[in-house]
């Protein structure tokens, strides 16, 4: 799964070659927005491969011409064939070869706009989004972030399967709604920013406050997945604590090993017996909090 802070969302259907694709050409993506489209017509160079091993060739038949000329006695031929053909062998092997960089970049390019032509709708960049929106996907993608890089997940102690594939939707839909939230937000302020009359604001005024409906809706998914994300921070800290417990308690024999050699047992042995029950605690505070985690879970669901 890419970083939970990318800069394009792409809706999770898409194939998972195809959405990589789009996130790693982010810069194609926003040229395509204002308004690019790359040449179609595959380039054809007019020197191909062959043309080294065609001009030695050339140049040893000259070469053999010469020669003949030489032979004859006919200097001035084969001094001017033999520079023709020198000139012709330095000329094809130092000239510059196709930039296969540079053809595989356009193919690359090629690629990215058929297929985001063919996927529009579906990926939001993050240029898109206005800046209250892009402070509310931050926020949502921070909180899916801590969930899916944390221990507790890892280990299996949250349903890890559906959160492999619910958080990337909750993201993706999160980010398509604030993308259209931002683009009506802008074409309203763009409509009344001259000031409007009674009668205008009479209609404005409700799709404005439809406007702050909407984002107050997305605003509660957003607070949805960082109560989740919340609880699995403590679930984290718990498990955390545990496995640091854990460890003690198994140097536990070696510290009371020492502490009987040097007389100073008695002392340190309470203390020392309270790591069972810290453990103890320890368990059933990991176990509460991945039971909260999983009710918070539960209320993402659509």
């Amino acid at each position: 799964m890419p970083g939970r802070h990318a800069k394009v969302v792409v809706d999770p259907a898409v194939p998972d070659e195809i959405a990589e694709l789009l996130r790693d050409h982010r810069k194609v993506l926003l040229r395509m927005r204002a308004g690019w489209a790359p040449p179609h017509r595959r380039h054809v160079p007019v020197l191909g491969p062959a043309a080294p091993l065609t001009a030695v060739a050339v140049a040893l038949a000259a070469a053999a011409t010469a020669l003949d000329f030489f032979r004859g006695g006919l200097y001035t031929p084969f001094v001017l064939i033999m520079m023709c053909a020198a000139l012709l062998v330095v000329t094809v092997l130092l000239r510059p070869r196709p930039d296969a960089e540079r053809e595989r970049r356009r193919l690359a390019e090629l690629k990215v706009y058929d297929n985001a032509r063919r996927l529009a709708g579906r990926f939001v960049l993050r240029e898109e989004l206005d800046d209250a929106a892009r402070a509310l996907m931050n926020r949502a993608q921070t909180a899916i972030e801590s969930v899916l890089v944390s221990r507790v997940n890892a280990e299996g102690l949250l349903d890890q399967a559906r959160n492999a594939v619910m958080l990337p939707e909750q993201e993706w839909e999160i980010a398509r709604l604030l993308a259209k939230l931002s683009a009506l937000r802008a074409e309203h302020e763009e409509v009344v920013a001259e000031g409007v009359t009674p009668e205008v604001a009479a209609v404005a005024d409700p799709l404005a406050r439809a406007l702050d409906s909407s984002e107050g809706a997305v605003l509660a998914r957003v607070e949805a997945l960082e109560r989740y994300a919340g609880h699995v921070a403590d679930a984290e800290r718990a498990y955390r604590a545990r496995h640091q417990i854990e460890q003690l308690n198994v140097r536990l024999p070696r510290y009371e090993e020492l502490l009987a050699e040097s007389g100073a047992g008695d002392a340190a042995v309470p203390e020392l017996g309270r790591l069972g029950e810290e453990a103890d605690l320890l368990e059933r505070a990991l176990r509460d909090s991945v039971s909260s985690a999983h009710e918070a879970f539960r209320h993402l669901a659509p």
